[in-house]
């Protein structure tokens, strides 16, 4: 595979990982260096990519920035029981014009998921989430995105991407790929009355910072069923990150941002996990403590995968069946996690969209909720959707 337009992981993280402990992640790592070149990826199933593009910040004023101590915090953790191999790539360095770097992001996240490998983007702007998603164009007919923000990102898709209106471009560009967005944690007062309304028009799910603390397992099915998920480090709240990261007073506090990089590793479907909008500051340990932490957690839940929504055979789910307003919905429940699907009827006379979707992650929850007569907002969007 021809990864040319990375670069090497910078010798002073090489020199400060050798000191390190060896029994310390990093020392387990296959690293793109400058003595050794890209490593093997044969038998790699998770590969780190830092991206150092951020000209679409809408606050960009110039200023480079670097991964340094993110990759100094990650390998001085220590691994789980991990059967995971794990590559750090390098850095895909600015291009002459951002798109030269959207098409390297591009091209990397394409040749890396046929293979069976995991890209993690670790980026500056978070409207690097637009080259992962066109990546997908040659590999799936529909794609689902999950994105942890504070905002929406839908924007003016009339004017240049940036990284508040990315998702605007996603919806418009064509081909039309994307089948569901879901935003994990936005706040309301920083999204108008006319983008909430908007994400609901559009059948998409958005969960509230406020309903996502409360209950956490919320958002498992929505990430259970993304294939892309993008982390915008301003969902983090301030006082859990350094002083040039802080966002917004409000946010995830870091326990809650690890476990949903957890749901976001457990879940069958990731195959692109990203962390954007990080703003290094020599000073500011936290935030590369919390990122590592992060990526430690999405490994981990990389390694409990459990292949656990195949229902061919009978032994490997139980099947319940209710009626909602004379609609029968029919759930089933996976006998290996106990985890929760639910159907999605086909609509014969319609060229449906789902060919691939018919089973729709969801929670016991919302079996208990359909017993008791309500139609759970997961299935009632996404058949919405298949109505379209």
């Amino acid at each position: 595979m021809n990864f040319s337009f990375l670069t090497p992981v910078p010798d002073s993280v090489v020199a400060h990982n050798e000191l390190l402990s060896t029994q310390a992640l990093g020392r387990k790592l296959r690293i793109h260096s400058a003595q050794s070149g890209i490593p093997d990826l044969d038998g790699v199933q998770i590969a780190i990519i830092g991206v150092l593009e951020n000209r679409n910040d809408i606050n960009y004023i110039g200023e480079d920035f670097n991964l340094n101590e993110i990759r100094k915090s990650l390998y001085a953790l220590f691994p789980g029981n991990w059967h995971t191999t794990i590559a750090d790539l390098g850095d895909i360095h600015k291009g002459e014009s951002i798109e030269d770097t959207y098409y390297a992001v591009k091209t990397a996240v394409a040749l890396l998921i046929p293979k069976g490998i995991i890209p993690i983007i670790l980026g500056g702007s978070q409207d690097l989430t637009y080259p992962i998603y066109r990546a997908y164009d040659a590999l799936m007919p529909m794609v689902n995105i999950a994105n942890v923000d504070s905002k929406f990102d839908l924007g003016d898709s009339t004017k240049p991407i940036k990284n508040n209106s990315f998702v605007g471009k996603i919806i418009l560009d064509e081909p039309y790929n994307l089948f569901n967005y879901a935003t994990i944690g936005y706040q309301t007062y920083f999204n108008s009355q006319e983008e909430i309304d908007l994400m609901d028009k559009l059948y998409f799910e958005s969960y509230r910072l406020g309903s996502v603390s409360n209950d956490i397992t919320l958002v498992e099915p929505a990430l259970r069923d993304a294939n892309i998920v993008s982390v915008d480090l301003g969902s983090v709240k301030g006082s859990e990150v350094g002083s040039r990261q802080q966002a917004s007073p409000n946010g995830f506090d870091g326990k809650e941002i690890c476990a949903i990089s957890r749901y976001a590793g457990i879940s069958n479907k990731v195959t692109t996990f990203g962390i954007f909008e990080y703003k290094p500051s020599s000073i500011d340990d936290l935030t590369s403590g919390l990122i590592a932490q992060m990526l430690w957690y999405f490994i981990e839940g990389v390694n409990y995968r459990v292949k656990d929504d195949d229902f061919s055979l009978d032994h490997n789910y139980q099947k319940f069946i209710t009626l909602v307003d004379h609609q029968e919905l029919i759930f089933y429940k996976s006998m290996k996690s106990g985890r929760w699907w639910i159907e999605i009827p086909f609509l014969e006379e319609i060229n449906n969209k789902l060919k691939r979707h018919t089973l729709l992650p969801c929670t016991h929850q919302d079996y208990q909720n359909a017993c008791n007569n309500n139609v759970p907002e997961r299935w009632y969007k996404a058949f919405q959707k298949n109505c379209v």
